[in-house]
Parts: C-alpha cells; structure tokens; sequence
C-alpha cells in the first residue's frame, strides 16, 4: 500500500510541473492569439475585446491558476478554432485514438513475444539472425514510412482498407477497425521490432538460468520449460517496457493520424499547434501526459501482481 501511495504522489507532482511547463511554453509562442482568431485584418477594438474576454491581459500566474482551477473542476474551456467545449471534444478524439494505440500494442505483443521467443531459442542460428535483422529494421525505418508502404499497398493496389478517414466506433464498429488498422499497423511495426528484441534479450538470460536446466534435468517437454517456466519469468519485463512505451506511441500518433487523416487525438492537437489554439493545446498535452503515466501505473500494478517477489521487496 506504501508503494502504492509514493507512486500516486510522484504522479502528482509531476503532473503539476508537467502543467507549469505546457503552460510555460504555449505562452511563450510566437504570434497574437487573438489576431490567430479574429485575423489580421480585424478592427484593433475588436482584436482588444477579445484579448480581454480570454484573459489574455491578465498576469500569467493568474492565467495559470484559471486553467488549473478549470482543469480540476472539468471545466476546460472553449476551442478557439473548433468552437466547442474542450472536454466533449477531447473525450471523442482520445476515444478514436485509443482504438489505434490499443491495437498497435496488441498486435505489437502477439508478433513480439512470439518472434523473441523463437529468436532466444535458436540463439546463434540464421532464425536468430533473421530475428534481429528484421527487428533492426523496423526499428531504424520510421512509422511514416511504414504507413506510406501500407498505403501504397493494401489502400492504393490491393484496396482492401482505406487510405484515410474515421468513423465514430459508436456509430459502425467495424467500419472504425478498418479505418483504424492500417494505422495502428504503421504505429506497431516500430514497438514490434523493439519488444522483439527486449523478449530475445530477456529470454536468452533466463533459458541460462539454474531452474531452466533443473526443469529440463527432471525431463519436463521443451515446450513446456519454454512457455510456462522460461516466458513467465520473462513476460515481467516486457511488459514494463510495453506500458512505457505508451508515451513513444501517442507521440508518434500525430503524425501516423496526419498522414491517414485519421482525426483523433494528435490530429486535433497537430491542427491546435498550427492554429495556436491555446486552450487546446494545453489541455490535450495534460490530457496525455495524464493517460501515459496512469497506464504505467497500472502495469506496474500489474506486474506486481505477476510477480510475488516484487510485493515482497516493496
């Protein structure tokens, strides 16, 4: 429980500098927000109501403190460019990208675990090399990429899925799975190649381990000490890295949903960058900030639970 307590307070506090810097870098952008709004050509009266009614005028610890209160409270504001609340718009696109980042992983972990598995066992042979080969490569070619290639192929040539758009998961769930998996496709490729290789490197070390030749020496099936004895004790640490990962993919989200035009979360938040939609920006920066560190905090819950001997020493 202790544990528990000193994580939710490191949660906290860096929540709270997370806010101070978002904050701190959105006010220091380049450009008049409410010229951004009203245009350039707009009447100065006008251009000096509006700094006025945003509070534009006021202190910046006083902005800060408004926004904090507000985030706190659920009250996020309005979108300078979607003219809308923030918060119903925020929870519709977070929804849509959430199907991405969830299927990204989940394929990610089904080919990964599998090909690291297989890349430990046959340590040193051409299966091991073709493992590494291609997991150097889908790390050192970037998600981009990968989604231009599925475009030019599965959408343009074989038009099997397609190439762009969204559909609300409420509206027609499997029409939102084929607009969401060319996508996620692109978004896993990358964190395949790593957790493959985080899988061969951590299996090797356990399959060298006493219990491994102990369970093998009392003529246990090599399949068995492989998936049950060997890949539980590794299964831990590939799962840290998987929820820690959860950051690199909602980075990498922007540009994988501008490239599909995909309008989720970092579509939005790319078109509030280009609008300098401030109250936007800010809350969808904390927003993500917020669900990457809760989702490493429930796989370090979850490891713990894996593992006994970690509730022990904590």
């Amino acid at each position: 429980m202790s544990y528990i307590l000193r994580r939710l307070l490191s949660i906290a506090l860096t929540l709270v500098l997370i806010s101070m810097i978002t904050f701190g870098v959105t006010n220091i952008l380049p450009g008049d927000v409410a010229m951004m709004v009203l245009g350039t050509q707009s009447n100065p009266t006008a251009l000096a109501g509006l700094r006025q009614t945003l509070g534009l005028n006021d202190p910046l610890a006083l902005q800060y403190w408004r926004w904090v209160v507000g985030m706190l409270t659920g009250h996020f504001g309005n979108s300078l460019m979607f003219k809308v609340p923030i918060g119903p718009l925020l929870l519709q696109k977070m929804t849509a990208s959430a199907l991405i980042v969830v299927m990204s992983m989940a394929l990610a972990l089904a080919c990964a675990i599998p090909l690291g598995v297989w890349s430990a066992v046959h340590r040193n042979r051409w299966q091991d090399s073709t493992a590494a080969s291609a997991a150097l490569l889908g790390i050192s070619l970037p998600d981009f990429f990968w989604g231009i290639v599925m475009i030019l192929i599965f959408a343009r040539t074989l038009g099997w899925l397609p190439s762009s758009g969204f559909t609300d998961p409420s509206v027609n769930f499997i029409a939102a799975l084929q607009h969401a998996l060319l996508p996620a496709c692109a978004l896993g490729l990358g964190l395949m190649a790593h957790l493959t290789r985080i899988t061969r490197s951590t299996m090797t070390g356990i399959l060298n381990q006493e219990f491994i030749r102990v369970a093998r020496a009392k003529g246990l099936d090599e399949r068995t000490v492989i998936w049950r004895y060997a890949l539980a004790n590794a299964i831990g640490p590939v799962m840290t890295v998987a929820g820690l990962q959860v950051g690199y993919l909602f980075g990498s989200i922007i540009v994988i949903e501008s490239l599909f035009n995909y309008t989720g979360m970092g579509w939005v938040t790319y078109q509030a960058l280009l609008n300098r939609d401030i109250p936007l920006i800010e809350t969808s920066v904390f927003v993500i900030a917020t669900v990457v560190m809760l989702v490493n905090f429930l796989v370090d819950l979850l490891y713990l639970a894996v593992d006994p001997r970690l509730r022990q020493s904590r």
